[in-house]
């Protein structure tokens, strides 16, 4: 998530915009939550996002789409990943995840932008799971409408040399099932 948060605002600087961003990592060396916030604008003063006035939500993780909607603007876009993590508290103790269904009642209060990805789906058919960010960012740059390139060129700053061209795939295939350009 840290990459794709540094890409995200990356990509707000290429576009000629003000960008800040913030990162907590909690207990994420534990399996706990990691949060990024990505603010661009012609002036952007705080880098957090505040309650109920973010454009978009990119949830890298099935349950924390609902966990963190209260953020997003009534009728702004949200993109879920359709993967499931348990937390600790489902695996071993009497929590319980709560249904597809119930997630998408809850995104639904707020918004009906939704956009299901399956980012680990796609990138392990890509050869490599951990392209599942990428699928996520081909999905925010879509919706978004920015332009591809803008975002590939970021990208291929961003990863390491040997993965560019799966990280570009994954980015196309994000952009639901566009090909990259010969």
């Amino acid at each position: 998530m840290l990459t794709a948060s540094d890409i995200v605002a990356e990509v707000g600087m290429a576009l000629g915009l003000d960008a800040k961003k913030s990162e907590v990592h909690g207990f994420s060396q534990r399996g706990g939550v990691v949060e990024s916030h990505v603010r661009w604008g012609k002036r952007v003063g705080a880098p957090l996002g505040e309650k109920g006035n973010i454009d978009y939500l990119l949830a890298f993780e099935l349950m924390e789409s609902a966990r963190w909607i209260e953020f997003l603007k009534p009728g702004g876009t949200v993109i879920v990943n359709r993967q499931r993590i348990l937390p600790m508290s489902a695996t071993v103790g009497d929590a319980l995840y709560p249904s597809d269904e119930a997630i998408d009642q809850a995104l639904r209060v707020v918004t009906t932008k939704i956009v299901y990805v399956d980012g680990l789906e796609v990138a392990t058919d890509l050869g490599n799971k951990n392209l599942a960010n990428t699928v996520l960012l081909g999905a925010l740059a879509r919706v978004m409408e920015v332009d591809p390139e803008v975002w590939l060129d970021v990208i291929v700053k961003r990863v390491p040399h040997k993965y560019i061209e799966q990280n570009k795939q994954a980015f196309w295939a994000g952009r639901m099932g566009e090909k990259v350009p010969s």
